[in-house]
């Protein structure tokens, strides 16, 4: 069920990738060029920021200020103070980037529910209910994971993937668990 899902989503991902590249054209998009003059304040004149679709070659002041505020014999001076540059994206390389990044997170959470909900279950019907690791205030410090060698036992006579991944944990928590002991009470670190 979850890798159906997950084949779906692919799917969908690559439908809406392939839907961005069919709408690419040799042109680009208006809205992926423009001319930003900044211009600062001049004389009574407020600064101010101008935008305009225009080509790299009229990326300047008197190209880009429309209406000019200031007086004719003026424009000369208060177009020197303005720094005019010509900027260029690619919006089709943002929707594709946006488009991955949240497929990824779509496989994310489709993991994350698989790990609340359906490996429980998986794991209640190979181990059976009375499985249960005992918390650290039951067992004590002599005793960390009572009931670890019952179920390391169990894995290693199972060969499928989730006894193995099973085995792995239960092995690492007793080794964090000696180490903890070892830091903590005797102030030893393990090699």
């Amino acid at each position: 069920m979850a890798a159906r899902a997950r084949l779906c989503s692919l799917l969908g991902s690559v439908l809406a990738l392939a839907a961005l590249v069919g709408q690419v054209t040799g042109v680009k998009n208006s809205e992926d060029v423009r001319c930003k003059c900044i211009c600062p304040p001049y004389k009574d004149h407020p600064g101010n920021i101008y935008n305009k679709n225009v080509s790299q070659k009229d990326c300047d002041c008197l190209h880009v200020v429309e209406p000019m505020t200031v007086p004719g014999p003026d424009v000369e001076a208060y177009c020197l103070r303005c720094e005019c540059k010509y900027e260029e994206r690619s919006s089709v390389t943002i929707k594709v980037t946006i488009i991955i990044y949240l497929s990824i997170l779509g496989l994310l959470l489709l993991y994350m529910v698989y790990l609340t909900l359906v490996e429980p279950i998986l794991k209640r019907r190979l181990f059976g209910h009375s499985q249960l690791i005992q918390s650290d205030e039951d067992i004590g410090d002599h005793q960390p994971f009572a009931n670890a060698h019952d179920v390391l036992a169990r894995s290693r006579s199972r060969a499928n993937v989730l006894n193995k991944v099973e085995y792995a944990q239960q092995r690492w928590k007793l080794q964090v668990q000696k180490q903890r002991k070892s830091v903590f009470d005797r102030h030893v670190v393990l090699s």
